[in-house]
C-alpha cells in the first residue's frame, strides 16, 4: 500500500497545476490567471519537444488570431532572476501568439523546480501534442526513468490503458533503423508491434516498407518460420507466453530481454542486451540495488 505522503498521480501534473481554473471563453479573469506582456516570456531551453512543424504552428496561429489564447500558459519565475517568466507548458501557444502579433497572453504562475518543470513539459507533450509512437514511448520512458513512475500510475494519470503504455514501451527495444521508419511514418505502431518478438526484425521491416504491407500481412509473416538469417531456431520455437514476458520485461527495463528455456524444463537463461555503456551501467545498478 502506498503511504499517504506519497505523491499522487504524476507529481503535481497538469490538472493539479491548473487547479481546476475555468479557462472558457466566457470566464472573466478567473482567480489564478494573470495577463502578462508577451515579451516577458522566455522558452524553456530544456523543453523535450524540439520540433514545431510549420503547418501545425500556422493552424494554431489562425486560431489564436481569431479567438485569442483560450488556455493559459503555465509559467514560473525566470530562473535567471530577471523580471520575466519561463514557459513550463504552452510554448506552441506562445509562438502562435507571437505570429498573431498579440501583445499580452494569459498565464498561470507556479513556483516549480527544475525537476517539476521537466515532468510537466513531458506530460503536456504526451497529452496535447500530435506525437509519433516513438516520441510518445520516449516520453513514457523518461517519466519512468527520471521520476520513478510505474506503468500503472502513468495509465491512471494520463487516461491511457496500461496495455497501450506497455505496447509502446516495447517498441523502444527495436533497432534504431526501425524506430526511424516508425518516426517517419513509414511503419505504423501496429507494424512495429508485429516485429518486436523477432530476433532480427530489420529484413521484415524493410519488406513491409518496400511492398506496402498491411499490419495483418506483417503479423502473418512475423509468425511464419523464417530462414536462420532472420530468426534463430530458438527464437522461432518460443511460445507466445514467453514472447509476451520478454516484451513486458523489455518495456519495464528499457533493454532488450531474451528468455531461453532449457529443453528439459529444469531452468534457463534471461539475457539482457545493452547497446552502450550507459545501458550497461543501468544493468549494474539494477543488479546491485537493495530490494
Amino acid at each position: 500500500m502506498a503511504s499517504k505522503t506519497e505523491r499522487k498521480g504524476l507529481g503535481r501534473g497538469l490538472s493539479a497545476l491548473l487547479a481546476d481554473i475555468d479557462t472558457t471563453e466566457t470566464a472573466a479573469e478567473p482567480a489564478g490567471i494573470q495577463t502578462v506582456p508577451i515579451e516577458h516570456l522566455q522558452p524553456n531551453p530544456d523543453q523535450p519537444r524540439r520540433i514545431f512543424t510549420e503547418v501545425d504552428l500556422e493552424d494554431l496561429t489562425r486560431s489564436v488570431r481569431e479567438k485569442g489564447v483560450i488556455q493559459p500558459l503555465i509559467v514560473r519565475p525566470a530562473p535567471d532572476g530577471s523580471d520575466g517568466f519561463q514557459i513550463v507548458a504552452g510554448e506552441r501557444r506562445w509562438r502562435a501568439a507571437q505570429r498573431a502579433k498579440l501583445h499580452d497572453i494569459p498565464v498561470v504562475i507556479r513556483p516549480l523546480d527544475d525537476s517539476e518543470v521537466l515532468e510537466v513539459a513531458i506530460i503536456e507533450n504526451i497529452q496535447r501534442a500530435d506525437l509519433n509512437p516513438v516520441e510518445e514511448a520516449q516520453g513514457y520512458r523518461q517519466l519512468m526513468d527520471r521520476f520513478g513512475h510505474t506503468q500503472e500510475k502513468l495509465a491512471e494519470a494520463l487516461g491511457k490503458s496500461r496495455s497501450h503504455i506497455a505496447n509502446l514501451l516495447r517498441l523502444l527495444t527495436l533497432p534504431d533503423e526501425i524506430l526511424l521508419m516508425l518516426s517517419e511514418g513509414k511503419l505504423s505502431a501496429g507494424h512495429a508491434r508485429a516485429l518486436v518478438p523477432l530476433a532480427d526484425p530489420i529484413p521484415l521491416a524493410r519488406q513491409i516498407v518496400e511492398k506496402g504491407l498491411s499490419v495483418r500481412q506483417a503479423e502473418q509473416l512475423a509468425k511464419t518460420p523464417r530462414a536462420p538469417s532472420t530468426a534463430t531456431p530458438r527464437a522461432a520455437a518460443k511460445d507466445a507466453d514467453t514472447r509476451v514476458l520478454e516484451g513486458d520485461l523489455s518495456a519495464a527495463l528499457g533493454l532488450k530481454v531474451s528468455i531461453n528455456h532449457r529443453r528439459d524444463g529444469t531452468g534457463g537463461q534471461v539475457l539482457l542486451a545493452y547497446s552502450d555503456l550507459d545501458q550497461l551501467d543501468k544493468i549494474c545498478q539494477i543488479l546491485s540495488s537493495d530490494q
